[in-house]
């Protein structure tokens, strides 16, 4: 497994002396930043001529691309969704002495980068032609979303008066990287130029799938000092202002960037500028250095809960700080209306919208880590796009809801029928996390009101979506992509069967609970339930009594199968070397498929079945999704394979930091950040909660001194600290609770910690 490294190791900052040119792209990436409501590459605020990847995103801002082609076929969605590449807002042009710099053709020096994940907080700092030192400073803050501020300070090194100008401006010149034909999607909307802010607002343009149109407008505000003159400058989606300054030596020519960003999905057109000021004048009237106090203290309030502390391991440090930093820098619960998207705010590949890993990986962690009401608004987000999944079913010919495997709205708009129309499990997932909700909190409201219907529009696409074969009496479902997407429109995948009929019989038993009146509102029949029952119940689960493992669909044992040990390391990553149909004729697997199905339902297999179907399925699994590692880590720590669950951590918490799979400089793997802390807390501490019971079974790395990490479990705070002697589980606040651990009942209460030998 090669990798690319090109920060230090620290255990709460990135850092880097070097100007990676030949690798911006990726520097850019892992130094993105965002605060829920919008986010950013880290781009440079000056010029920068060289390739890069400028990057400036806002949650639910999209544009629906037309996808008709040649081999159209009923059931295709009408358009593309894609996140748009919005206005580049953080820009300022440096002059000094009328040459314009360009950090790419200039001579740099002394160049520091870091970005502060304790602080969230950009900064850099590097000298120009031996004429200027230029220290910068960014954030967006984490207290007020709107604001992004900036700090820019330029230090004349010079025996001599020169002459700076700051050119601070607003573009909305913007292209996505993957616009055809350098198709662009803003028209101007608005703009606003004089004292005391500039406001420039952008409109994108009209599209044929009466999608609405979105606006966003940036108003801008500077405060700076010692300026001979400001003048301004418009041009078309562009808007400025000039500052002139006359730099003895030694001295410095600073300012203060406030940009405030609203858009139409919160008000009217007409509102967004006005509103802005107003804003601006609140963040104004505050202060820079008072605006970032805060922001530091909601950092250290999500930081009190969230973070996992690791001593002797400072690399595995620095890799779960990073995942937890980016996960909440794109999404903390704000707004009931987002996601997660697989690259946040960091890029436009996948275009930026929802798939299933929000559920299967994401919600775990953020019901430990938050307060439960961000679990909710995730929840809240596929009911509110419940008629958008009818419609996706419809589309197919069939009943119930089916959710997509892309999406802004709730409707499908990903083109590739491989995926889109038969990697239905994901369907299982919305399902999945409804019960892992449930069964974390112990509250049922959601349940009960919204979750049963999501359940039952579910259940009965799957109802619909099998066949039953009279040649084996038993109920089939054909032509499905399973997590494995290395293969395409196989039969019977096993995991697929295990969730469609996994769907059912928790709907039934939800249902049980409710009370005839919703049944009613349901139009919940006895024969409907009666059918489901005998899809549970005749379900057909390919199986092979010889190796003794679960067959990942009909006719993978056909396959040449042999272990990725066996291939040539010049042949990985296979998405990059191989073309797409010798990787669907092999035997390699992208990501946990089987094991996917054992990890979620994991109370439901014996170690030994857990055992033969890792050893069998983890050879051939060549980790080429991110998503894959964690899983493999977690049910590696169960089977006590300390070694390899080690290595899957390492994988996980470090893809991005160390660019594993060689694609980071498209943007960070966000949604499958999650996978560092289900590695640490599932995997090493063995957390689970099957039956509405916590249990904990931890165990040490060997070359780790110790672990802490916090969870919030049923309206308490628990922390755990595992070293090389003892397991301290402190019951930090709420309620005495009974629990498990290593098998054994116990009870914590708040008058002292539970503390036992760790084992290994």
């Amino acid at each position: 497994m090669s990798y690319k490294r090109i920060f230090d190791t620290h255990a709460w900052k990135l850092t880097t002396n070097t100007l990676h040119k030949e690798d911006l792209r990726l520097q850019e990436s892992m130094t993105s930043i965002g605060n829920g409501y919008m986010g950013m590459r880290g781009n440079f605020e000056e010029t920068y001529s060289g390739d890069h990847h400028q990057g400036t995103y806002i949650s639910g801002v999209w544009y629906p691309d037309k996808t008709k082609v040649g081999w159209w076929k009923n059931g295709y969605p009408e358009y593309f969704g894609k996140v748009i590449n919005a206005m580049n807002f953080i820009g300022i042009r440096v002059l000094i002495n009328g040459h314009e710099i360009d950090t790419y053709q200039d001579s740099v020096t002394d160049f520091y980068q870091e970005l502060d994940m304790k602080e969230g907080i950009l900064r850099r700092s590097f000298t120009v032609n031996e004429q200027v030192r230029i220290e910068t400073e960014r954030f967006l803050s984490a207290s007020f979303l709107e604001l992004c501020l900036i700090k820019y300070n330029v230090t004349n090194l010079t025996d001599e008066n020169i002459k700076v100008t700051l050119i601070p401006y607003l573009d909305g010149n913007t292209k996505n990287e993957d616009a055809n034909y350098e198709e662009t999607f803003w028209v101007e909307a608005d703009r606003k130029i004089g004292e005391p802010y500039i406001s420039l607002s952008a409109m994108t343009k009209e599209n044929a799938f009466d999608i609405e149109r979105f606006t966003i407008n940036a108003t801008m505000g500077i405060v700076t000092e010692h300026a001979l003159s400001m003048t301004t400058e418009e041009a078309g989606l562009y808007a400025a202002a000039h500052y002139e300054y006359e730099i003895p030596s030694g001295a410095s020519a600073e300012i203060q960037k406030f940009v405030v960003v609203t858009t139409s999905r919160d008000m009217e057109k007409e509102e967004l500028i006005p509103t802005a000021e107003r804003l601006m004048a609140d963040a104004m009237n505050k202060g820079y250095n008072l605006l970032q106090e805060e922001h530091i203290e909601e950092w250290a309030r999500r930081w009190e809960k969230a973070d996992i502390t690791i001593e002797g391991d400072v690399e595995a440090q620095q890799g779960i700080r990073f995942n937890i930093f980016q996960l909440f820098s794109t999404y903390y619960g704000h707004d009931e209306r987002l996601n997660i998207g697989p690259k946040g705010f960091t890029g436009e590949k996948y275009g930026g919208a929802t798939y299933w890993d929000t559920e299967a990986y994401a919600v775990p962690m953020y019901l430990a880590l938050a307060d439960k009401r961000v679990t909710e608004n995730l929840l809240r987000y596929r009911f509110n796009q419940l008629e958008g999944a009818k419609h996706n079913a419809r589309q197919q010919g069939l009943k119930g809801a089916l959710y997509p495997m892309v999406t802004f709205t709730g409707v499908e708009c990903h083109n590739e029928w491989e995926i889109t129309f038969e990697e239905i499990h994901r369907n299982g997932a919305i399902a999945y996390a409804i019960y892992n909700y449930t069964n974390y909190t112990g509250d049922k409201t959601y349940l009960q009101h919204e979750g049963i219907e999501v359940l039952t529009e579910i259940s009965r696409f799957w109802a619909d979506r099998v066949h039953f074969s009279k040649r084996h009496n038993k109920y089939m479902i054909h032509g499905v992509t399973g997590p494995n997407e290395y293969e395409n429109n196989v039969n019977n995948n096993w995991y697929t069967n295990t969730m469609a009929t996994w769907v059912l019989k928790y709907t039934m038993e939800c249902l049980a609970d409710i009370d005839e009146q919703r049944k009613e509102q349901l139009n919940i029949s006895a024969e409907e339930l009666a059918h489901w029952q005998d899809i549970v119940d005749r379900m057909y689960f390919p199986y092979d009594e010889e190796l003794g493992v679960h067959v990942q669909h009909d006719t993978f044992l056909d396959k040449d199968l042999r272990p990725v040990s066996s291939l040539d390391k010049a042949d990985l990553p296979l998405n990059q070397k191989w073309s797409w149909d010798k990787i669907l004729r092999s035997p390699f697997i992208k990501q946990a498929d089987v094991l996917q199905g054992i990890y979620f339902f994991s109370d439901e297999f014996t170690m030994e079945e857990k055992k033969r179907n890792f050893d069998f399925y983890e050879p051939m699994t060549v980790h080429e999704s991110s998503l894959s590692p964690s899983i493999h880590a977690v049910l590696a720590a169960e089977l006590k394979m300390e070694e390899k669950a080690v290595e899957m951590y390492k994988r996980t918490a470090r893809l991005d930091l160390d660019n594993y799979n060689n694609d980071t400089e498209d943007g960070l793997h966000i949604t499958s950040m999650t996978g560092s802390w289900l590695a640490i807390v599932q995997g090493f501490a063995g957390m689970r909660t099957h039956g509405e019971t916590l249990r904990f079974s931890p165990f040490l790395p060997k070359d780790w001194s110790s672990y802490s990490f916090h969870i919030n479990y049923r309206e308490r705070l628990i922390n755990v600290n595992v070293d090389q002697n003892e397991v301290k589980i402190t019951l930090v606040s709420g309620a005495p609770l009974t629990m498990e651990l290593y098998d054994k009942e116990v009870l914590i209460t708040d008058e002292e910690p539970l503390i036992t030998k760790t084992t290994s």
